[in-house]
């Protein structure tokens, strides 16, 4: 595969309109700040500059497969390390498991690992639900502890007897289909930009 700097262009050339916006102003950038000589790491720029493809992404895209197989072999050896892209002002990439929770909920611990997941990891969202009417209780049922009741929507409803006419909804958390990204800043705008892709082959 010939060097990034001489590649990029080509590769911009032949997927035309079906990249989109977000792609061709990464490639802009590294293509302004890339010298005459190949990048000094040209493996892990053109990982950047294939991490960066969308619709297609870079399953889609040819030129992608060599730096993106041997990146997704080379991670399963010991010691791997990333490559990176300093002229991309991109090293190792970071990553996310799960998307974001809707709006009005947040992202809290699973259920004591019960749902696959270590209690460390934000596999759930929440959110807190009032529904008092005239300060009466609509929930409770006197006395101490909490009850849960799962819906057929698979959200958990969690009361607690205390505060009788409130209670939380739990509802597990979406995995990302791309859990892995870059934040590459502009140097002209000084703007970051996320691109997340997958490692999936």
């Amino acid at each position: 595969m010939p060097g990034a700097c001489q590649s990029a262009p080509t590769a911009d050339k032949q997927l035309g309109k079906s990249m989109k916006h977000m792609f061709v102003a990464l490639l802009a950038v590294l293509i302004a700040i890339c010298p005459r000589h190949a990048f000094a790491d040209e493996w892990g720029c053109e990982v950047l500059l294939c991490a960066a493809s969308s619709n297609p992404s870079w399953h889609g895209v040819p030129e992608c497969h060599p730096p993106m197989d041997r990146l997704i072999s080379d991670m399963k050896e010991p010691g791997f390390s990333w490559p990176t892209c300093p002229e991309g002002g991109a090293g190792k990439p970071g990553y996310e498991a799960f998307a974001e929770c809707p709006a009005g909920w947040s992202p809290t611990a699973g259920e004591d690992g019960r749902d696959g997941f270590a209690n460390s990891e934000l596999s759930r969202c929440t959110r807190a639900i009032s529904d008092c009417r005239d300060g009466r209780s609509q929930f409770g049922r006197g006395g101490e502890g909490t009850r849960s009741e799962v819906g057929e929507d698979g959200i958990t409803r969690v009361y607690d007897a205390g505060r009788r006419c409130g209670y939380r909804e739990y509802m597990a958390r979406a995995r990302r289909q791309q859990p892995y990204f870059f934040d590459v800043r502009d140097p002209q705008t000084h703007v970051s930009s996320r691109f997340y892709f997958d490692l999936d082959n």
